[in-house]
């Protein structure tokens, strides 16, 4: 009884330990927006709620804030209600500069709506 009770107790850290691993790979928008040197190029997971939609020919564009900032997503994916709060995982890119603004925006690889 005793050597359940352990196993239980193993797998119930194992899996909270998982849990607090994943919640702390989300980037905050901000981080982003003032290095974004930085995170060109790499992967990211932010998430938001949807301010934003755009959607011209093949391009699909939408912004998402989490309270920190907010950014551009492009995607080749259907839009998402504007106010919906999403999970997006992509790749992060400065798209262009314009004097001393950059616009760097976020190629979303997967949607994942989130529970509120």
């Amino acid at each position: 009884m005793l050597a359940r009770c352990r196993a239980h107790s193993l797998i119930l850290t194992s899996l909270l330990c998982l849990l607090a691993t994943a919640c702390a790979t989300r980037t905050d928008i901000r981080q982003i927006l003032s290095d974004p040197r930085t995170y060109d190029g790499k992967t990211v997971t932010v998430e938001g709620n949807v301010t934003k939609t755009f959607s011209l020919v093949f391009v699909k564009y939408f912004e998402l804030n989490d309270g920190t900032g907010a950014i551009g997503v492009v995607s080749d994916k259907a839009l998402p209600a504007e106010g919906q709060r999403l999970s997006v995982t992509g790749q992060i890119r400065q798209a262009f500069s314009v004097g001393d603004r950059n616009i760097t925006v976020l190629l979303e690889k997967e949607p994942k709506p989130t529970q509120q």
